[in-house]
């Protein structure tokens, strides 16, 4: 008996002191302020990538997994050692067409040229099942050929 009134003692004594922590630097929503209107000190600029275009897309493919889909494209470039390849979204006016552009940062040094096979450059993006339903076109666009598939 006397451990459950003993329990309910220590309760009502720490409840009663939360007034005071409510205000201090302890409680982790004091850390931050309420957010509060300012002016823009500058103007918003679009975001431009970079990288070049691919020179040539030689292979689209979207393939199916539990959670929505695969986008996989494989271009060719003009010498070997182009690096982080990315396949980006672009604007479209149909919102049923998905245009992803392929695009990746050129060599740091001088490289060969070599083979075909040595110069290709393989990038993919995931796409949700949300997404899937709207979209029935994806075209995957390089600086001279571009790939298109539909539904």
């Amino acid at each position: 008996m006397k451990s459950p009134v003993t329990a309910a003692l220590v309760a009502v004594l720490v409840l009663t002191s939360c007034g005071s922590v409510r205000e201090s630097r302890l409680n982790p929503f004091n850390w931050f302020g309420r957010s509060e209107r300012v002016e823009t000190i500058a103007p918003l600029v679009a975001k431009v990538d970079p990288r070049p275009l691919v020179a040539d897309v030689v292979t689209l493919s979207i393939e199916p997994y539990s959670g929505g889909a695969i986008v996989r494209a494989t271009g060719v470039m003009e010498s070997q050692g182009w690096w982080q390849a990315e396949l980006v979204e672009a604007e479209s006016d149909d919102p049923t067409h998905l245009m992803l552009e392929f695009r990746a940062l050129p060599p740091v040094t001088q490289t060969a040229a070599g083979t075909v096979r040595s110069r290709e450059v393989t990038a993919a993006v995931t796409l949700g099942p949300r997404r899937l339903e709207e979209i029935s076109r994806v075209t995957v666009q390089g600086a001279r050929s571009a790939r298109t598939t539909r539904r």
